[in-house]
């Protein structure tokens, strides 16, 4: 059974042709593009994939968004970004998955993220996504890193994805991830919103999903040092130093970026404070 393949782009034409070399098996392929300025869509259009473009609002909504209303040719997708290659092994892996699925309606793959060469094997924090997927069963959460939810069993599929987000440079990682941590920060205030009262108790033993993952995050945010703690189990505790140079560069840019959003929560919420104020 055949697969459609999901690209996001946005200026991408540096790392798309790659991308979309590893993905050229598939007789369906859809660049999902944020109205590219560059020459993304000429190399989309070179290799034959089919063009959508959309104004990017937030990961959640622009991700939902294509689900819904992107016709694919095929009942099952593989979304994967311009910064990332399907290796042979994983092309292998799902074309097998869904010759027989059974009840499953996604299957998570294995990213591998690479800094100047090195596969950043320790360091990584989430090296699990769910990439293949029945589109109708899938839907995602939360402004920026979303979260995927499958509505119905999940199952795995061997092989690699390969990522690799420095493909363009320190800087642009730097710009990328300031505006991310933007939409963090926005995101932990419309949580807090929501759940006004913050509860160790409901962190653990809340019977809501959604409920319950606020309230660990919140704990989270609310550690002391927390960008410090952030580059310990990075570093440390998930022995990134086992990757040498590039675990402690990767180390220390997360915890830059966390403190990044630990400045712009704070700045938020002093806006709010004296909007009460003035009220």
């Amino acid at each position: 059974m055949p697969i459609s393949i999901l690209v996001l782009t946005k200026n991408e034409q540096k790392d798309l042709p790659q991308c979309l070399e590893s993905v050229s098996w598939s007789d369906d392929i859809v660049v999902y593009d944020s109205e590219s300025t560059d020459g993304t869509l000429g190399v989309a259009k070179r290799f034959g994939a089919r063009v959508v473009q959309r104004p990017f609002d937030n990961w959640a909504a622009h991700q939902n968004w294509g689900l819904r209303n992107v016709h694919f040719k095929h009942p099952w997708v593989f979304y994967i970004d311009a910064d990332e290659r399907m290796t042979t092994e994983l092309k292998t892996g799902i074309l097998r998955a869904v010759q027989n699925p059974g009840e499953l309606v996604a299957f998570r793959v294995q990213r591998r993220d690479f800094l100047s060469g090195t596969w950043l094997k320790h360091v990584q924090s989430s090296p699990y996504y769910l990439r293949l997927f029945r589109p109708e069963k899938m839907r995602y959460e939360r402004l920026v890193n979303p979260v995927s939810i499958a509505d119905g069993p999940v199952g795995s599929v061997a092989g690699y994805l390969d990522h690799f987000p420095f493909s363009k440079g320190i800087s642009h990682w730097l710009e990328r991830h300031n505006s991310y941590s933007s939409l963090e920060a926005r995101q932990i205030m419309e949580n807090r919103r929501r759940y006004a009262v913050f509860s160790i108790t409901k962190a653990f033993f809340a019977r809501d999903f959604h409920e319950r993952r606020f309230h660990q995050k919140e704990l989270f945010y609310r550690m002391p040092f927390r960008p410090l703690v952030k580059f310990l189990i990075l570093y440390v505790f998930k022995r990134g130093f086992l990757d040498g140079r590039a675990g402690l560069t990767y180390a220390a840019l997360q915890s830059m970026y966390e403190y990044m959003i630990v400045l712009k929560v704070r700045e938020l919420s002093g806006d709010r404070e004296l909007s009460t104020e003035r009220v």
